[in-house]
């Protein structure tokens, strides 16, 4: 091939008209500059097609998009920028995906938001590493899953909301649950997007059809078709009538309960009574149980005999046992949150104790301190004392699986219950303060992945909303609008079958974290001159990184 000639270079004397070029390097700059800010709208703009994939909006199929325009953006860089790209992504996604802490006061909302986005930090420099090793669409998707893992325990018992797996409450991924859990539907979201980053370095690095474009192409497209072979299970011909109440309360943002008492345990009641009423009168089936969603009473009936009256007398009146959702009193100076059964001939009996309390808003860690700064977590008042079993509670003809509340996004606690054969699930909520933001939604997204799961009708019963039936197949078979009472009775499956992410657990989620640990050490192992050749292999042709 003929060489170009080349101009030589001109001596410095001949510059001294005042039209002299640029500088030297100038060129250089500007494109790492571009480069830079190319990275920096990729993570900003992949954060947002994250929380435009989670409900209320529900646009799941952005949340791959989300994951690779993220990857891509780190792609190439060195784990020191990386990790403030990931700042901004986590920053960007977790704004306003969590705006509903807000309620609570914007300090609240913003510090977790800061807090939590850490985590995603940490996985932009992991994943920085990684990309460094063959396959790595791969050990980034693992990292992910590691990553979420990891939001999920720390600190004062994690806070898992927002996983990428509750993008996907009814969605082509969807079925990955029944074979390993949330873990294995974020793992091939993530996996996808990943796959997706990679097809996009490699057309820009040669844009035309070949063995390279193809690989990524096919893999982008087989990991969600492959979730229709996993198997389904059919029915099994047994049903059970429930019939669920959501009552409402009197008051909005941090004192829902209304300033008056009684007024919550009336709403609840009052519709109890109208249920029985409808029922005699042939206008409603009559049902096997009735559940009431969390703090249905706002007065304790172990201590008010008031209270206990008027429960055991709108039980009796509907002639069924009734979860009932309390705050119970535990010794002088603690708490308990409460799901009750309460029988028509017996009154109270067997109850589940919440086991995943809400940090700040149902005890306070580190007490002293933070009483002494914030003089609003002394709204939390007595301390909760957690649970010590699974919730397994026999309600009439079924044995229900008790899932209060905020446990609905924790693996194990869903998870365990499911393990002792209960049928349906039942997650009685209280979502008050935060009624008409994004949280309704996004935890009726939690209740179709754990449906899917763990073979598992769901049944929610919410103070204000959104109470609603999901099937085991995931679908929102009926639900309620927020901030209205709401009653129905509902013909619900009981499935036995057990799917594989029941029998098995967490060992899916371990595998994966298993996996990002040992790319990690791979990536580290190489080097830095592993970073050059693998941008230069997928084509990432972005220069002046560092």
């Amino acid at each position: 091939m003929a060489q170009e000639k080349t101009a030589a270079p001109a001596p410095r004397a001949a510059a001294t008209d005042g039209a002299a070029g640029p500088p030297r390097g100038r060129t250089g700059t500007d494109t790492a500059r571009r480069a830079l800010a190319g990275r920096i709208a990729g993570a900003v703009a992949g954060g947002l097609l994250l929380f435009l994939s989670f409900p209320p909006l529900g646009l799941w199929f952005l949340a791959p998009l989300g994951l690779a325009l993220t990857v891509l953006s780190v792609h190439g860089s060195r784990p020191r920028r990386a990790l403030w790209l990931g700042l901004l992504t986590g920053l960007a996604f977790l704004l306003p995906a969590l705006h509903w802490v807000s309620p609570i006061g914007t300090d609240a909302w913003l510090g977790l938001v800061a807090l939590e986005s850490l985590f995603y930090a940490a996985w932009a420099a992991g994943a920085a590493l990684a990309v460094r090793l063959p396959l790595w669409p791969l050990w980034s998707a693992a990292l992910w899953v590691a990553m979420e893992w990891a939001r999920g325990q720390f600190p004062f018992g994690g806070f898992p909301w927002a996983r990428v797996a509750f993008s996907q409450g009814e969605s082509v991924f969807t079925p990955y649950a029944a074979l390993g859990g949330a873990p294995l539907v974020t793992f091939a979201v993530a996996l996808c997007g990943g796959l997706v980053a990679l097809l996009v370095l490699r057309l820009l690095a040669a844009p035309r059809w070949d063995r390279a474009i193809a690989l990524p192409l096919a893999g982008m497209l087989a990991v969600p078709a492959a979730a229709f072979a996993v198997p389904r299970f059919g029915d099994e011909g047994r049903t059970v009538t429930i019939g669920v109440i959501q009552g409402n309360v009197p008051g909005r943002g941090m004192h829902p309960l209304g300033d008056e008492p009684a007024v919550v345990l009336g709403n609840h009641t009052r519709m109890l009574h109208e249920m029985a009423r409808a029922v005699r009168e042939g206008r409603t089936p009559r049902p096997d149980l009735v559940v009431l969603p969390e703090n249905s009473t706002d007065i304790d009936p172990y201590r008010s005999d008031f209270a206990r009256a008027e429960i055991d007398a709108a039980v009796k009146d509907i002639g069924v046992p009734v979860l009932v959702g309390a705050v119970v009193g535990i010794g002088e100076n603690n708490r308990a949150t409460r799901s009750l059964v309460w029988d028509p001939v017996t009154g109270p009996g067997a109850y589940y104790d919440k086991q995943q309390l809400v940090p700040f808003g149902e005890y306070t860690p580190l007490k002293e301190l933070v009483l002494a700064l914030f003089e609003r977590a002394g709204l939390v008042g007595k301390q909760s004392v957690a649970g010590t079993r699974d919730g397994d509670l026999k309600v009439g003809p079924v044995t229900v699986g008790a899932i209060n509340c905020y446990e609905v996004a924790f693996d194990g606690i869903v998870g365990d219950t499911a393990r002792t054969g209960a049928t349906p699930l039942v997650v009685q909520t209280n979502n008050a303060t935060y009624a008409l933001t994004g949280l309704p939604a996004q935890q009726l997204a939690m209740s179709q992945l754990r449906a899917v799961e763990h073979n598992r009708a769901v049944v929610t019963s919410a103070i204000t909303g959104i109470s609603a039936y999901v099937t085991p197949d995931g679908t929102v078979a009926w639900r309620t609008g927020e901030l209205v009472p709401a009653a129905n009775v509902l013909r619900i499956p009981v499935r036995t079958a057990e799917t594989v992410a029941t029998r098995v657990g967490a060992l899916p989620e371990w595998a994966l974290i298993l996996v990002s640990v040992g790319a990690l050490a791979a990536a580290w192992r190489r080097g830095p001159r592993s970073l050059v050749h693998s941008a230069n292999q997928d084509g990432d042709r972005q220069v002046g990184d560092e």
